[in-house]
């Protein structure tokens, strides 16, 4: 039977007597450990970031009507020329607006759908922004303004101003920030847009928003939905866009094509329109596992080296052990204790250090242009990594004291004295 009360106490005697060769192992395990939370929280936190600027501003589903040529010309309908070689070049589009049809009906059917969080309506109108004898090309889009906050997190890429002030004044418009620096305006002043169809509009400035991508934010502005109604010259339910989340992002390819064939509309899914993007946050999560767990592996084989160094020296103490009436099992699990009580300190002083080491990531400055409303590095404080990293800590320390052990188990004390 084992006595595992005076195996610990041997085990703790063996580890104390070697107290540099102990600490170096415990270290191992604690920077192993450490490195590994490290890693992990800073990456998965800047992953986290990254997707966000992209994804937290695309809806799951995007419902438009899009220019098309006809599909079908009046000489392949005729009866006549059935059966002949059509020629026809230069097919024209087909006269048709962009609006959706009959969109107040088809936004409240998909706010009812139970697959769907919540769908909201825009319209998007090209304008020219007026500075003096500046023009510069615009695109409008009207929001519901507390939908795109609720949904769409706008209000985290609002820099100056806030949401509520462009809710609250329907004449408001919510700039972004590449148009404000090249017009050098600001909250509170007043820019004029001229609509496509030449009509000018003064509107006051509530807000300035910065998006994190150049391109969208020296075109990009926002206004209520029935200011853009207005400049398109247009009734209350004209709506170009709709613009859906789903409480699950992998159903939208599937919902995507039942609602293009239900409602004869153009429907594009989350994934077909990030693919690249998505595929390239795959491989950077792949290579911060990787990097990871590498280090925990390598951290394992540290220990292994440590207790087989262990057992050489410690030859005669087994000797003695076996002679006095120890078996070989005995033995075996003193070395196995060993590695357990290593991995333990060495696991739990690592989870502290990663948690110190991550708060301070965590507070440190962190400001660029591009993310304006980013003020220290991203850190993701996930319970999963530590659980996973005490948890590789037991099972590496275990492993790396077992093999050894097994040598220790199979010593002849004979031998060994006979040696003396």
């Amino acid at each position: 039977m084992v006595k595992f009360g005076l195996i610990l106490s041997i085990s703790r005697t063996h580890l104390w007597s070697r107290k540099k060769q102990s600490l170096i192992a415990a270290l191992g395990v604690t920077f192993g450990i450490g490195t590994y939370i490290i890693m992990m929280s800073f990456m998965t936190g800047l992953n986290g970031l990254l997707d966000g600027l992209i994804l937290n501003r695309t809806p799951h589903i995007h419902l438009f009507n899009e220019l098309e040529p006809s599909k079908w010309q009046p000489a392949e309908r005729s009866n006549d020329y059935k059966g002949r070689d059509h020629m026809i070049h230069s097919i024209k589009p087909i006269h048709s607006q962009p609006r959706i049809h009959n969109a107040l009906p088809l936004l409240d059917y998909l706010n009812r759908m139970p697959e769907v969080l919540g769908a909201t309506a825009q319209v998007k109108a090209q304008a020219f922004y007026l500075g003096g004898s500046t023009q510069l090309n615009g695109s409008i889009t009207g929001i519901v303004v507390e939908k795109e906050a609720e949904l769409y997190n706008l209000g985290e890429y609002v820099v100056e101003g806030t949401l509520e002030d462009l809710k609250r004044n329907e004449k408001g418009i919510l700039l972004g920030a590449g148009v404000a620096k090249k017009l050098s305006l600001k909250v509170g002043d007043v820019i004029q847009l001229a609509s496509s169809k030449g009509d000018n509009y003064g509107l006051k400035i509530v807000g300035i928003f910065q998006s994190g991508m150049a391109d969208l934010d020296n075109v990009q502005s926002y206004v209520n939905i029935k200011m853009a109604q207005r400049l398109m010259g247009q009734s209350d339910n004209y709506i170009t866009d709709i613009n859906i989340k789903l409480h699950d992002m992998t159903t939208a390819p599937t919902l995507a094509k039942d609602m293009e064939k239900t409602f004869d509309i153009n429907a594009v899914d989350i994934q077909t329109a990030n693919a690249q993007f998505e595929t390239g946050s795959s491989i950077r999560n792949l290579i911060s596992y990787a990097v990871s767990i590498t280090l925990l592996i390598v951290a394992g084989f540290g220990i292994y080296n440590i207790l087989n160094m262990l057992i050489y020296e410690k030859m005669n103490d087994i000797a003695i052990l076996k002679a006095t009436g120890f078996s070989g099992k005995d033995v075996k699990w003193i070395f196995i204790s060993q590695a357990m009580i290593i991995g333990l300190v060495g696991g739990f002083i690592g989870l502290l250090f990663g948690y110190i080491v991550t708060s301070i990531i965590d507070q440190t400055p962190f400001n660029t242009q591009a993310l304006p409303t980013i003020k220290t590095y991203p850190i993701e404080y996930e319970p999963k990594f530590y659980i996973i990293g005490i948890v590789f800590a037991l099972i590496s320390t275990f492993l790396a004291g077992y093999f050894p052990s097994r040598k220790a188990e199979r010593i002849d004390p004979v031998e060994i004295i006979r040696g003396q």
